[in-house]
């Protein structure tokens, strides 16, 4: 390469960049300002509907049990009604709210389908309404535990009774999925309890029977009978011995009986006890419910939309299309002919020379 080639490269290169942009300075104007004039127009409500925002914001409970809660008496076992949740709850909680039992209420409650402008007779109408829920309605965790619903919509009204319903399905879903199993658990709990209640209730009539033959306390009437039976041999008291032997003869047919079915007894009722108050307890659970969490904020009508933000999109799409621009100049410049490089610059001095 020829000594005056690489000179007139070398004197575009050393060209500073506030001279660059100097010069082509009309172009980059008029494309910016075209650009701007351009996204306000786009980002106007005639081509981008409005969204607005409204949030709710919850706290998940520690206690799922209402026995556990409020009735037991195992201080291991007991939790505080008004602690709130940790780690494993929320995950919890942000699972269920997007459940499909919570999204399928919502479609049907608020008409989605319609609402969001949706064609009943599409293929893919249930795809297109799942995407465009999951885009509207968001659930994520705070930095403070919580968990946030976040709702946006073009109608600011349905934004926040969107955002309010979720958060009240959210305690009707997780107690019908807890009942579900606290009822089963409660007829397995009632159907034990009350099969021993009915064994107890045999082997008492049992002991009742054997009590009428005259076995009331086998141990203690078994030590009385012998020394008394001593004393009668003693004194030779026939009629006494033979009253005695008959009164032995009882004892020795029904105490074993007896001795069984009163040891068994006293044990099947301390399991009675202990199931009874398991009993009432898997009853609470089932038949009532507590709150599933605690509500910090509720969702209001918002006064000022929340997408699109103008003023953003208007400033990335004019700087984007300036650097862009930029670019382009630069490398049509940096890839011309040299003549056609040095021919530029000194027109664009020339230009500069006049002006001034």
């Amino acid at each position: 390469m020829s000594e005056n080639k690489l000179s007139e490269i070398r004197d575009f290169d050393s060209t500073s960049l506030g001279m660059f942009l100097y010069n082509w300075r009309k172009h980059l104007i008029i494309a910016s300002i075209v650009t701007a004039i351009l996204a306000i127009v786009f980002s106007s409500p005639i081509f981008i509907t409005p969204l607005y925002k409204s949030s709710v914001v919850l706290f998940p409970v520690s206690s799922n049990s209402v026995s556990k809660a409020l009735l037991t008496d195992q201080p291991a076992a007991k939790s505080d009604i008004l602690e709130f949740g940790e780690d494993e709850q929320t995950e919890q909680m942000l699972q269920i709210l997007s459940s499909s039992i919570i999204r399928d209420k919502i479609v049907e409650k608020y008409n989605l389908l319609e609402h969001y402008g949706i064609s009943p007779s599409s293929n893919f109408k249930y795809t297109a309404l799942y995407k465009e829920y999951e885009s509207n309605i968001t659930f994520r965790r705070t930095e403070f535990m919580a968990v946030k619903i976040t709702v946006l919509d073009k109608d600011p009204q349905m934004a926040a009774d969107i955002a309010n319903t979720i958060s009240e399905l959210l305690d009707s879903t997780k107690n019908a999925m807890q009942r579900e199993r606290a009822v089963k658990g409660f007829k397995i709990v009632e159907q034990e309890y009350k099969r021993l209640q009915n064994e107890i209730t045999i082997k008492e009539d049992s002991l009742t029977i054997i009590r009428e033959a005259g076995v009331f306390d086998y141990e203690s009437q078994s030590e009385m009978i012998n020394q008394q039976l001593a004393i009668e041999i003693a004194h030779g008291n026939a009629r006494g011995i033979k009253a005695l032997e008959d009164k032995l003869a009882v004892l020795a047919k029904y105490g074993g009986g007896y001795v069984s079915l009163r040891d068994q007894l006293e044990h099947e009722k301390k399991q009675l006890s202990y199931l009874k108050a398991r009993y009432e307890e898997a009853k609470v659970d089932a038949e009532e419910t507590l709150p599933q969490k605690f509500v910090v904020e509720s969702a209001y009508k918002a006064e000022k939309k929340s997408y699109p933000v103008r003023w953003i999109i208007v400033l990335v799409s004019t700087l984007t299309v300036f650097f862009l621009l930029v670019l382009a100049i630069i490398s049509i410049e940096k890839f011309a002919k040299p003549g056609t490089v040095k021919k530029k610059v000194q027109f664009h001095r020339k230009e500069e020379s006049i002006s001034a």
